[in-house]
């Protein structure tokens, strides 16, 4: 029925003097358990479905979704996507969508076949039992969804994909002062360890009791992958065209300039195996591809759509984002070196193993702090001497961008409550970090 009433929304704004029209009807079945101080306090499954409209009348852009799906509420949705039309302003840079057909490649490891058959209070427990191996207590949440979407659009586009996800988020505490926090995201069971995320979380939260007063100043600083998501978050959404064109980038008028150090190198990769948001297409229909954002230093693309990419005279990324190009999985390659290999050749520095609060002070130049949490690990010639707590970084993104030096082995896929976007990287060393008090 879903995909009946997707079709005659489709039909009926083409035949009421629409000039791009895209449709997609998504439903999910998502479930959830969470846990507080090792016992699960609560599950729940949730069914959810809408029918998300896109159309354009004359450039004048309209996005709005359908949660009662029938034929009458379709009518309705039509005469008033119509009657707003003719109160907004035209849009005078907008250029269109994606014209298909188009032909998709298969991404590997996106559905998991047995996903009806995971036992989440098991996977639970095995991640909580294994974080007691050295905390006290941890509390968290187990994810899992299965998403079906159907895609129609006015320009010969039709299609359909499911998808599985799964993600899970231990805090452990060893007391009221030392915790640890991990996380592991994937698309299916293959690489989702529930067991190895409780034991690490477990053991930073031990190796970090009687933390210090940490003293300001500047340190070359390793960020575990958990540390460094929430700015890389940021650095996506700073890739896009659309946040140039706001004045929230820090990569304004920096196309084919120097941003980074020389040997880093970032792509968008929506065809990543088990990302989780990799996807054949963008929201147009377009299909997707792996861009080099950053290569060696140097920004060479925005992230753009149809519309934006003919505004620019360039190539469409396949970031859709029908009003605005977004990213999808932020990817930096792994390094050579274990990350206890990176902690030996800093003589003055920290380990940082979370964040939160990141928050920017001026978007466009890039300047920004943000909290550690969790493990603060001081480093002394080689050597982890303890933990510190109270601290705050204070700095600017293109600063890190040019003063990470080195990467790590162990790459991890990263989503958190600061960083929507995935971002899959190893542990980095940024030189030279600017630490301060608490409060600036």
């Amino acid at each position: 029925m879903e995909k009946e009433i997707a079709k005659y929304l489709l039909k009926k704004l083409i035949e009421k003097g629409s000039d791009d029209v895209v449709i997609s009807y998504v439903s999910s079945e998502a479930k959830q358990i969470k846990f507080v101080n090792n016992e699960i306090v609560k599950t729940g499954t949730e069914y959810l479905r809408s029918l998300n409209v896109f159309a354009s009348l004359k450039k004048r852009l309209i996005s709005t979704t359908l949660k009662d799906i029938t034929k009458k509420s379709a009518d309705n949705l039509v005469d008033n996507i119509l009657n707003f039309s003719k109160n907004i302003r035209a849009k005078d840079d907008y250029y269109g969508i994606a014209k298909g057909p188009f032909k998709y490649k298969k991404i590997e490891d996106l559905y998991e076949k047995n996903y009806d058959d995971i036992d989440m209070v098991d996977l639970t427990v095995k991640g909580i039992n294994a974080s007691l191996e050295n905390a006290k207590r941890a509390s968290g949440i187990l994810e899992g969804s299965n998403a079906k979407i159907y895609l129609t659009t006015s320009n010969n586009v039709e299609l359909e994909y499911e998808g599985t996800h799964l993600y899970f988020s231990i805090r452990a505490f060893y007391d009221k002062e030392s915790s640890g926090h991990k996380t592991v995201s994937g698309r299916t069971l293959k690489k989702f360890n529930v067991e190895k995320a409780g034991l690490e979380a477990g053991k930073v939260a031990k190796d970090a009791k009687n933390p210090i007063e940490g003293k300001p100043g500047r340190y070359d600083v390793i960020l575990d992958p958990l540390a460094s998501a929430p700015l890389f978050d940021a650095i996506g959404n700073s890739s896009s065209i659309f946040n140039v064109e706001t004045g929230t980038s820090f990569f304004g008028n920096r196309l084919n300039k120097k941003v980074a150090d020389s040997g880093f190198t970032m792509y968008d990769d929506p065809t990543y195996p088990d990302g989780l948001n990799s996807i054949p297409f963008d929201s147009e229909g377009y299909p997707t591809i792996k861009n080099t954002v950053i290569k060696n230093g140097v920004f060479k693309t925005y992230l753009h759509n149809t519309s934006t990419a003919k505004k620019y005279n360039t190539k469409n990324t396949g970031n859709a984002g029908l009003i605005a190009p977004e990213p999808t999985n932020i990817l930096i390659d792994k390094g050579r070196k274990t990350r206890e290999e990176l902690i030996k050749n800093v003589k003055n520095g920290l380990y940082i193993t979370n964040v939160w609060y990141t928050r920017f002070t001026n978007y466009a130049t890039g300047d920004f702090s943000t909290i550690p949490r969790d493990g603060i690990f001081l480093i002394k010639k080689g050597n982890i001497e303890g933990s510190i707590k109270n601290i705050r970084i204070s700095e600017n993104m293109l600063n890190i961008l040019n003063n990470l030096k080195e990467k790590a082995n162990d790459i991890q896929q990263i989503r958190s409550w600061e960083a929507e976007i995935p971002v899959i990287i190893p542990s980095i060393l940024v030189k030279n970090m600017r630490i301060t008090g608490p409060v600036l």
